[in-house]
């Protein structure tokens, strides 16, 4: 057997270092999760709507909960940046229709997919800190009759990454376009 040689503790090193960096991003992430019916997930997310402070990017299939759109609006009276994109079928549904049209009354730019698959993201971007992703949309079955689940992350790298994300979306005029009803 051979002896390592110097540039093999090197490289060795070099990994450990990395791990070291890459350690203290995911012990600093805070991740409650919530499932549904139970934990009734789409109440949290209004709660943390009420307490954002500089904008909610919301991507979402299915938006009909009433206390979404409520909590939503309010945000955009206290100023807030917000936007919200959704799939293009979705609006077909009259609850869904009636929600993004309150949304868009009220001031909030809403894009819709132009691209033949489903704009299926269930995705919260809020203020740089919290992100939410999982299963749930924002619907009244979805908080209270599916089986579903909601991922609440507190990070700023993992956050940057969800508005990265978001954003990109938000401005490829190729596959998304501004809803006008």
């Amino acid at each position: 057997m051979s002896r390592p040689t110097s540039l093999h503790l090197i490289a060795w090193i070099i990994v450990g270092l990395l791990w070291l960096v890459q350690a203290p991003v995911c012990a600093s992430a805070t991740i409650d999760v919530y499932y549904a019916p139970e934990d009734r997930p789409i109440d949290h997310v209004v709660g943390l709507y009420a307490h954002a402070r500089r904008y909610i990017y919301v991507s979402v299939y299915a938006l009909t909960a009433p206390s979404v759109v409520k909590a939503l609006v309010e945000a955009k009276r206290r100023g807030l940046d917000i936007r919200v994109i959704t799939d293009r079928e979705r609006l077909n549904d009259p609850k869904q229709h009636s929600a993004v049209s309150t949304l868009r009354l009220a001031g909030v730019p809403i894009k819709i997919n132009r691209h033949d698959g489903l704009m299926h993201l269930k995705q919260v971007v809020i203020d740089d800190v919290i992100n939410a992703s999982g299963s749930a949309n924002h619907t009244t079955s979805g908080n209270r009759y599916n089986d579903e689940r909601l991922d609440v992350i507190t990070d700023a790298r993992l956050t940057a990454k969800a508005r990265e994300k978001f954003l990109a979306m938000w401005n490829d005029l190729t596959r998304f376009e501004v809803w006008t009803e």
